[in-house]
C-alpha cells in the first residue's frame, strides 16, 4: 500500500467514526434548547448585576475611605 493511500483510509476511518459517534448522539428538542437558552441569559443578567453591584460597593468604600483621610 503506498504512503498515499493510507492517509486517504485513515482519513476514511476518522470521518466513518465521527459519523457514528454523532449517530449516538441524543440531540436537544427545539422546547429543550429555548429552555437551555433561556436559563443562560438568565445567568448572564445575574452574575452581570452580581458584578455590577461588587464593583458599586468597591467604589463607595474607597470613596469612603478617601473621605476619613
Amino acid at each position: 500500500m503506498k504512503k498515499s493511500e493510507k492517509k486517504k483510509v485513515k482519513k476514511d476511518g476518522f470521518f466513518h467514526g465521527v459519523k457514528v459517534e454523532l449517530s449516538k448522539v441524543k440531540w436537544p428538542t427545539f422546547s429543550e434548547m429555548v429552555k437551555y437558552t433561556l436559563a443562560t441569559v438568565i445567568f448572564c443578567v445575574l452574575l452581570a448585576l452580581f458584578f455590577e453591584g461588587v464593583s458599586l460597593l468597591a467604589i463607595y468604600v474607597s470613596e469612603l475611605i478617601k473621605g476619613l483621610l
